[in-house]
């Protein structure tokens, strides 16, 4: 029972919440890039909310299913087919033996997320199926999913067709507010440079992925121009030398030298995982209280989705 991809995509990957209390042997943490999208997908099946899933950063992505299974697919929009037939994503789907499963062209956002029901059975590696391409760890065999890779699953239950209420689907906007919380370095910076931060329009560059998003815009400068390497938390944001904001996310490196104005509320590194090049970035301060505050609410609206909440999701 499987899933064998039948041609040679440029980025797909086998991810789940990734691998904790690894850093200080310089294991980064790695995972999914947007939970949200992840948590809804394999809520749609049914599943645990640390089921593993395929993470797709890109076009024309080719599968065919060897074994009745159910799927889902969530994330950014695009061109998603079942045997050349058009269909929507945020929904579950039963799918047959010899079906092609087929990702087109990504119209909106940047990675988008299918999973089967009871996920795919792959060995972890200090505790998490997530692929960590630098370090060559997780996923099959360390590395990106290639052509003539096969996918194993167990069989799956009574199909009941799920999908997600369009109210509850997030639109992937082209001006986006990130919430941050100033930490680390901030006293290093002037007050005329915080104002000219959190007053500043930014632009996500061609210089992203999934260790982190490279910003252009006012370049913001620090009294100091470097420090001890020290550990690295989600979301933080550097400030090199030439002044441009770098946003460090899942695939980050677990130390690092630059100074760092602050972090970015680690929900909203969500909403700029699917910031596509030249989205607007605009940030917005928030206390250590409303950040604590925003992300229990978060995580815990995510807990009542896998207890078959009827609030966002329709049979």
């Amino acid at each position: 029972m499987s899933l064998k991809l039948i041609n040679n995509p440029f980025f797909v990957t086998l991810q789940d919440l990734g691998r904790f209390s690894y850093a200080h042997i310089g294991v980064t943490n790695s995972g999914v890039m947007d939970e949200y999208a992840y948590f809804i997908a394999n809520k749609l099946l049914g599943n645990s909310l640390d089921t593993n899933i395929l993470e797709i950063g890109c076009s024309n992505v080719i599968f065919k299913v060897n074994k009745n299974t159910k799927i889902s697919i969530t994330g950014a929009f695009c061109e998603f087919y079942i045997n050349d037939e058009l269909k929507q994503t945020w929904q579950s789907f039963e799918v047959k033996k010899n079906d092609i499963i087929k990702i087109g062209k990504i119209l909106s956002g940047n990675w988008i997320y299918l999973t089967v029901s009871g996920g795919f059975l792959i060995d972890k590696e200090f505790g998490s199926n997530s692929l960590t391409i630098k370090e060559n760890l997780g996923g099959i065999n360390g590395s990106r999913l290639k052509k003539a890779d096969i996918l194993l699953f167990n069989k799956s239950k009574k199909f009941n067709k799920t999908f997600l209420k369009k109210e509850f689907i997030p639109k992937y906007e082209d001006e986006i507010i990130l919430r941050v919380l100033l930490s680390y370095q901030y006293e290093n910076f002037s007050k005329q440079e915080l104002k000219k931060f959190f007053s500043s329009t930014y632009m996500v560059t061609k210089d992203f992925n999934r260790m982190g998003y490279k910003l252009e815009g006012n370049p913001i400068k620090c009294n100091i121009s470097g420090i001890i390497s020290e550990g690295i938390a989600f979301g933080s944001i550097q400030i090199p030398s030439d002044g441009q904001p770098i946003i460090l996310l899942k695939e980050r490196q677990t130390i690092g030298g630059y100074p760092k104005i602050g972090t970015v509320l680690n929900i909203d590194c969500f909403k700029l995982s699917q910031a596509r090049v030249n989205t607007k970035i605009r940030f917005q301060e928030i206390t250590y209280v409303e950040a604590l505050e925003k992300t229990r609410n978060f995580y815990s609206s995510c807990s009542l989705l896998n207890n078959l909440s009827k609030i966002s999701l329709d049979s």
